[in-house]
């Protein structure tokens, strides 16, 4: 029995010797969102369960449930709609629909206005939870408001201002990484602090800033800020898309992380506030 034969440029079972070249994706320039991917996925620190991670329209991020709702299953207030990557509150008529997750999570309170079929979906998720909290695949984290607070001359969290808002970094200033794509796709190693761009300065000042509406009484007067108002307009987009300067130059290089900002409450994060100065003799002072 002859044997076929095969071409030179293939294996015996027909496959290339060389693999074939892979297409570069590349991020649109009028992209609303910079992420290579539709949605970042994670899973909830509080439960366990899948999310997908989208920007709104105002910059800020929120998870959603990672399958589509029938819009009719889901109250208005509840309603999102995905559309090029970004995350939209509001009612487009679509028969489909997303939900956040905070209102399926079986570690929150569930909303009072959800119907029965929401209902049947949150105890599948607390199902889901228990097996995993049995099996020891999942440690539920305490949330922000129950950590104790980080030590004052080094703030695990620190208060950033910058662009007349202030953020909620989720680590301390000089572990911020940039988000960008290598050559090697890849996230970029480098830290947003860059030795040669002038840094922020350390700042006291007082808690209530001119965005917040709650009429609580604060839990300090002054807070220590990384304040970033001094720098160029340039240079605080920067710091707000979490980039290194390489990256901020280079417009075409994608995202593969979603920019780690909380927007400031000082009475939601009342555990990260230091009330005086971190040490001298850090190096992101």
């Amino acid at each position: 029995m002859r044997s076929t034969p095969t071409s030179r440029g293939r294996h015996w079972d027909g496959t290339p010797h060389t693999p074939a070249r892979r297409r570069a994706l590349r991020v649109d320039a009028t992209s609303p969102s910079r992420l290579l991917r539709i949605a970042q996925r994670s899973l909830c620190q509080a439960c366990g369960n899948r999310i997908d991670w989208h920007p709104t329209p105002t910059q800020q991020t929120i998870p959603l449930h990672p399958a589509e709702l029938p819009t009719a299953l889901v109250p208005p207030p509840h309603r999102w709609h995905v559309a090029s990557g970004v995350a939209h509150h509001a009612d487009d008529a679509a028969p489909w629909c997303r939900i956040a997750h905070p209102a399926l999570c079986p570690a929150h309170t569930p909303p009072q206005e959800l119907p029965p079929a929401l209902g049947a979906l949150r105890r599948r998720l607390a199902l889901h939870t228990r097996k995993l909290l049995d099996t020891g695949l999942f440690t539920p984290q305490q949330p922000d408001n129950e950590q104790a607070p980080a030590a004052p001359c080094r703030p695990a969290r620190p208060v950033v201002q910058l662009l007349y808002s202030r953020y909620l970094a989720a680590q301390p200033i000089e572990d911020i990484r940039c988000v960008a794509q290598t050559l090697r796709r890849t996230r970029c190693p480098h830290p947003v602090l860059s030795p040669h761009s002038t840094p922020g300065k350390w700042t006291l000042l007082p808690a209530a800033f001119h965005h917040t509406r709650r009429q609580l009484a604060l839990p300090a007067a002054d807070i220590a800020v990384y304040n970033l108002g001094h720098l160029p307009y340039s240079e605080q987009m920067r710091w707000r898309t979490q980039r290194c300067p390489a990256h901020a130059a280079a417009h075409s290089a994608p995202d593969l992380a979603l920019a780690e900002w909380d927007v400031f409450d000082p009475l939601l994060h009342h555990a990260f506030l230091v009330t005086r100065l971190p040490e001298a003799s850090r190096p992101y002072r």
